[in-house]
């Protein structure tokens, strides 16, 4: 889409969606305090509710390395 187009449209359109937590419901911690569902450690679920979208998404990064860790 070219910069013009995205100009145009409906500001509302463009707002910036919130990033949703990432559990699945499969919680079971690992020795590590890792859940085995969604791979955030117990601080980092604790937290998630006061954290910014940029925190946000830094614990989603770390989740995906840990995830391959784990599942190869």
């Amino acid at each position: 889409m070219s910069k013009l187009a995205l100009s145009r449209q409906n500001p509302a359109s463009l707002a910036v969606q919130p990033i949703i937590n990432p559990c699945v419901r499969n919680c079971c911690l690992d020795d590590s305090d890792i859940c085995m569902g969604c791979f955030r450690t117990l601080d980092e679920i604790l937290a998630w509710r006061s954290l910014s979208s940029e925190q946000r998404e830094t614990v989603l990064i770390e989740t995906e390395k840990r995830r391959t860790r784990t599942t190869g």
